[in-house]
Parts: C-alpha cells; sequence; structure tokens
C-alpha cells in the first residue's frame, strides 16, 4: 500500500498586530506555534512559529479574531 504524502504549510503571522489570545496555538494539530519571549509595539507576546512542521491545515488563520495569519501549503 503506497504511503500518503504528508502536507507541508508554512504560516506568516503579523506579530505587530498580534494579542497574544493563544487561540492558535490551542488550535494547532500539530503544536506548531508558540508565544514569543518579546513583547511586540503593542506590549503583547506575539504567536509565532514553534519550529515545529506545519500541515497548512489553517486551523490557526481561521479561530485568529484579527485575521493575521497567512497559511500556505506545498
Amino acid at each position: 500500500m503506497a504511503q500518503k504524502k504528508q502536507r507541508k504549510g508554512k504560516i506568516i503571522i503579523k506579530q505587530e498586530f498580534c494579542k497574544s489570545c493563544e487561540y492558535c496555538i490551542d488550535a494547532c494539530p500539530k503544536g506548531a506555534i508558540k508565544l514569543d519571549d518579546k513583547y511586540n509595539e503593542k506590549g503583547y507576546y506575539p504567536a509565532v512559529h514553534s519550529g515545529e512542521d506545519c500541515n497548512g491545515c489553517g486551523t490557526c488563520a481561521i479561530v485568529c479574531p484579527e485575521g493575521i495569519i497567512e497559511v500556505w501549503r506545498e
């Protein structure tokens, strides 16, 4: 039986607009998002890619109340 090819994805988060709600972190099935350890200009710890593999599912972008996450798939 042929093995399914795993999707590869990439996320871009506009950190200057992130308010640290953590919805994207909770929603990510791969654990590919975390909060940064540095504040953004508004005083929030913005969400960033954690280094884990993103599959491009788009769940993070759907739950983001600010609409600041772009998802790309290979």
